[in-house]
């Protein structure tokens, strides 16, 4: 794999996922806060973004979105849980939620 076909696929990423935050945050913006982990103010932002401003942001060369999980203990546990599976994705939404809290207070995308 070249970095031209990385860097392609990141670009297609960064893309991908504005263009679902905005459907996110235009359908239900405090589920897509929570979800996304944003502050009112970055929702706001992103949900303004015309067609040529999202094209813009996504041909960074770093990725623009990131793994909810910050600590590898909390994937581990999602990963190794042995409860009945409705169950699992409860435990899952709540590690995830607590994952970045404070990275949402802040803004950040």
């Amino acid at each position: 794999m070249g970095t031209d076909s990385v860097l392609d696929d990141i670009q297609d990423l960064n893309l991908s996922y504005l263009l679902l935050a905005q459907r996110l945050l235009r359908e239900d913006r405090a589920t897509a806060m929570f979800r996304l982990k944003l502050g009112a103010d970055m929702a706001e932002l992103l949900m303004d973004l015309s067609g040529k401003q999202l094209v813009q942001l996504a041909r960074s060369n770093q990725l623009i979105c990131r793994l909810a999980f910050e600590d590898a203990e909390q994937l581990t546990k999602v990963l190794n849980n042995q409860r009945e599976q409705g169950l699992s994705r409860i435990h899952a939404a709540l590690l995830m939620a607590s994952a970045g809290a404070d990275a949402g207070r802040d803004g950040e995308v």
